[in-house]
């Protein structure tokens, strides 16, 4: 058994808030913080809504309709085209979650190595089948979902040999620590016979850290430059700073975990020499 490489999403998601500075900045503090990727969301809103939702009020930044709202939220090619660039220039993965098979057309433009099953769309056959039928490595979050679900999920994945990951998730946000329920990454593992993340959406750093330590072999958290920033995700974020040091805190249990071989190491050799003298 070897020393596993737990794998750390930056979720830049919708944090961005439309601002191509902004989510230059969240790149680049994920880049700091040793992150191996960042996270996008990708939707096609006519796609994803229906006119009647898109209508109603709601205010925000870019006026008073839910239309006007998501659009402001989203990137178009162009700003895609700089983000691939800029991370290329960084040395960090970029990827996204897609909200409906229009949007991960869009997405198969870039050279991405990972896809995403947000838990939204794990019920959605048709996503669930363009995914898999890319066969790229593909995270596969499970918040809001039954076994049946998941089990069909996992079958449709299975069936085009496309590999994958699960990633247990509680889709509250920002989700109550007494809710993350982290036994359920062995449980899980066992399960399904494959490798298990944690996709996190409460505050703080202790129930990431504690689901690497419980076996997580990715972590993915939203990040934001700050928490008070308009945004739904926003304060179910992590702050840059406190993302630095939850990758110290992920680095550090890596280490501690070791590679569960009973070895004698040189300094107990000779405490051994000492207490028992041989």
């Amino acid at each position: 058994m070897g020393r596993e490489h737990i794998f750390i999403i930056a979720e830049i998601g919708i944090n961005h808030n439309g601002d191509l500075d902004i989510a230059k900045k969240l790149i680049d503090w994920a880049v700091l913080a040793g992150c191996d990727a960042v996270k996008f969301q990708k939707r096609t809103v006519d796609k994803v809504y229906t006119k009647e939702y898109l209508d109603s009020y709601r205010e925000s930044p870019w006026g008073t309709t839910q239309r006007a709202q998501k659009e402001g939220l989203e990137f178009g090619k162009a700003d895609y085209d700089e983000i691939d660039r800029y991370c290329r220039e960084k040395g960090i993965e970029w990827f996204a979650s897609a909200w409906d098979t229009e949007a991960q057309e869009f997405l198969r433009q870039y050279d991405l190595k990972h896809n995403k099953i947000a838990s939204a769309m794990l019920t959605n056959d048709e996503m669930l089948e363009m995914v898999a039928s890319e066969g790229k490595y593909t995270f596969i979050a499970t918040g809001m979902s039954s076994y049946d679900e998941i089990d069909h999920a996992v079958e449709v994945f299975r069936k085009q040999n496309c590999p994958f990951e699960l990633m247990h998730c509680n889709s509250t946000y920002p989700m109550p620590k007494e809710d993350a329920n982290l036994r359920l990454i062995p449980v899980l593992k066992a399960r399904y016979g494959c490798k298990v993340g944690y996709s996190g959406h409460e505050t703080g750093r202790i129930v990431s850290s504690s689901a690497a330590a419980l076996g997580a072999t990715s972590i993915e958290r939203h990040i934001t430059l700050d928490q008070t920033m308009y945004g739904s995700d926003q304060a179910a974020s992590l702050n840059v700073r406190d993302l630095v040091r939850l990758v110290e805190d992920i680095r550090l249990i890596e280490t501690i975990l070791g590679d569960g071989e009973k070895t004698l190491s040189s300094k107990e050799l000779e405490t051994r020499k000492k207490l028992r003298g041989c």
